[in-house]
């Protein structure tokens, strides 16, 4: 069964999936892996190569009309890899010029049974000022989703 914590400004949801994380791991480090599991809607295309360790970075082209809240259209984000632990963590973030540093990541725990816990966390508990008020950007609901996403994904090959 799927949990969630809420802390004041971080959600994580964890889901249990029949793979190994190295499977897993592959498909979070790809930018094609970003695009063909999210459940919010934003994520359209990419541009780039997967991430072999913390520095690296690929571009995501968003349409932020999925999530129908700023008027942004279509738009390009760089994804700067700030955690990566092989087949255990990756985290990213939009780049140190951003305003409002929030960061999004995944956790791997590997079981005996081939099932891997995967944690998906979104943290904005560096957001200060007004535009706090506006966060969290991508639903908690999402990230709940993007987990069954993923699973299905991961099972297809």
């Amino acid at each position: 069964m799927p949990d969630t914590v809420f802390l004041t400004d971080r959600i994580e949801v964890t889901r249990p999936i029949p793979a190994p994380a190295p499977v897993i791991f592959d498909l979070l480090r790809s930018p094609a892996g970003h695009v063909a599991i999210d459940a919010s809607g934003m994520l359209q295309d990419f541009t780039g190569e997967p991430a072999e360790k913390v520095g690296d970075t690929f571009v995501i082209h968003m349409d932020r009309e999925s999530l129908n809240d700023v008027p942004l259209g279509r738009y390009d984000v760089t994804v700067h890899i700030i955690a990566f632990e092989r087949d255990r963590e990756i985290a990213w973030n939009l780049g140190p010029d951003i305003p409002y540093p929030h960061f999004y990541g995944y956790r791997l725990e590997p079981g005996d049974d081939g099932v891997t816990n995967v944690t998906s966390y979104y943290d904005w508990s560096k957001v200060t000022g007004d535009i706090k008020a506006r966060f969290p950007i991508v639903p908690e609901s999402a990230l709940r989703a993007t987990l069954g996403i993923l699973e299905r994904t991961v099972r297809r090959g």
